[in-house]
């Protein structure tokens, strides 16, 4: 994420669900549906073998976020909006685990009606209290049991705004345009999840909008289709995904195509508003994504691109995972490069928690030092030197990378920045050559999973065969301005 001038048919490896309660006739079915309240009540009597999944994965920073009792494997979106009453009708399939045996389970949803919820094509109680959408289903989950959740839903999806004062979910400006961004909660304002960097998942994002608008998504297009004025556009996304880097951008868009030297497709959304203003840098993508492969090692993803939307559609640059959005007003060359370098350190290697934020934004704002460096600009040690230079009461010096102290400083600056003085540090530690490998190794390691701030000082640590001391109790966690560079 960039919030500053200076800087989100199933695969046929899951399976389909339990079946064995599938053989109801539709009278029976509809019968059940009208008995939705005596479910829920019937279903907290005698017999409950399981618990209610937490409300939330006790995070450090958000602990409301996520649900302790499943494990989603895949998200089936199929949405349908109206951009001139702003509605959206959606419909969410989620494909999960149970992780130990429950009677009860809670989704992260915020806004617009429930209409109907089913477990296993079952009717599910439903209960919604905040933020937190909770289905108890027919039948206990038991442990290891895979389990298919339906939420039919319908509504004005909403903005959030932060605490930091920046607005996610569901972004709306003139001509029809929605940009859906979810970094650290809005994914949870247009669709039910498990909204916790830690559960990553397969997508299908189906998006239905009026023809002659197009609508962008994660992953690969794997089809449209017009029918009576409306285009509908299905994506997937292959490989796994937070919440929070799933994204849908709607839009008069025009589309670029193309394949990078490595011969990974190319697929760009550009507002034709600004598209003379930014045609320069993004014929550098191609270049770019070059540079960063011979960096950090082989592209992650199946395709990749770019989302850039006028001025104001957003007030940051989000590395949504293969096309990251930036609008004008966040959009140049060095935003693009850390944007693109997102796509190893936060889409692919994601944080096991939001206090790992260092670990996305530390190494995407070095690699904006790292270009400069190989492209004519000041080095990384001069840019380093730079902000050292910066007095004790500068807000660099606020808290360590490491530990934010509350949810309105996870996009903070040392997060940023003081991040990319200690991959720095390691870096001057190591030697260049070593560095290289290191990370090339680290993205290589975890590659498609999670990872936290212990797992990658442990990691660190072991490759080089002692704990580097200086880098870890100043750097990454020390109070303060360090005594010295």
């Amino acid at each position: 994420m960039d919030k500053g001038p200076e800087r989100r048919a199933l695969p046929a490896r899951l399976g389909g669900s339990r079946t064995r309660r599938t053989h109801r006739t539709r009278r029976t079915r509809l019968a059940a549906v009208a008995l939705l309240t005596a479910l829920a009540v019937t279903s907290c009597s005698g017999g409950v073998t399981g618990t209610p999944g937490s409300s939330g994965m006790r995070d450090a920073l958000f602990p409301k976020l996520g649900n302790d009792g499943y494990d989603v494997q895949h998200y089936s979106l199929d949405l349908d909006y109206d951009p001139g009453s702003g509605r959206l009708k959606g419909g969410a399939t989620i494909v999960a685990r149970a992780v130990k045996d429950l009677s009860a389970f809670d989704l992260d949803f915020a806004g617009m009606d429930v209409e109907s919820a089913t477990v296993d094509d079952e009717p599910a109680a439903v209960n919604r209290a905040g933020d937190e959408l909770t289905l108890r289903p027919a039948e206990d989950l038991t442990e290891g049991e895979t389990f298919t959740a339906y939420v039919r839903y319908s509504g004005r999806p909403k903005t959030i705004t932060d605490l930091d004062g920046s607005q996610e979910g569901w972004l709306r400006s003139p001509g029809g345009r929605v940009l859906a961004l979810g970094e650290p909660t809005g994914s949870m304002a247009w669709f039910p999840s498990n909204n916790h960097p830690s559960d990553k998942a397969t997508y299908d994002i189906k998006v239905t909008v009026p023809d002659g608008l197009q609508a962008v998504s994660n992953g690969e297009l794997v089809s449209r289709t017009v029918n009576k004025g409306r285009a509908t556009f299905s994506w997937r996304t292959k490989e796994p995904m937070a919440t929070y880097l799933a994204t849908v951008a709607i839009g008069p868009y025009e589309i670029d195509k193309g394949t990078t030297k490595s011969g990974i497709p190319i697929y760009s959304a550009i507002d034709p508003g600004v598209r003379k203003q930014t045609a320069a840098v993004v014929a550098q993508l191609p270049d770019m994504l070059a540079w960063e492969e011979k960096r950090f090692g082989p592209y992650p993803f199946a395709s990749t691109g770019v989302i850039v939307a006028p001025a104001k559609a957003s007030g940051y640059a989000l590395e949504t995972q293969n096309r990251p959005v930036l609008p004008l007003d966040h959009f140049d060359a060095s935003t693009l490069v850390h944007e693109l370098a997102h796509q190893w350190f936060g889409d692919s290697v994601t944080p096991a928690a939001w206090r790992d934020m260092w670990l996305n934004e530390g190494f995407a704002q070095y690699t904006e030092w790292l270009w400069s460096e190989d492209h004519g600009g000041p080095s990384a040690q001069q840019i380093f030197d730079g902000e050292y230079a910066k007095d004790d009461g500068d807000e660099i010096w606020a808290f360590p990378p490491a530990k934010p102290p509350t949810a309105s400083d996870v996009s903070g600056r040392p997060v940023y920045v003081r991040g990319a003085m200690v991959v720095h540090k390691i870096r001057e530690a190591v030697g260049d050559a070593r560095f290289r490998t290191l990370v090339q190794d680290w993205v290589r390691v975890h590659r498609h999973g999670n990872a936290s701030t212990k797992d990658f000082v442990r990691f660190v640590d072991d490759e080089m065969g002692h704990r580097l001391s200086a880098v870890w109790d100043i750097w990454l966690y020390g109070d303060g301005k360090p005594d010295t560079p």
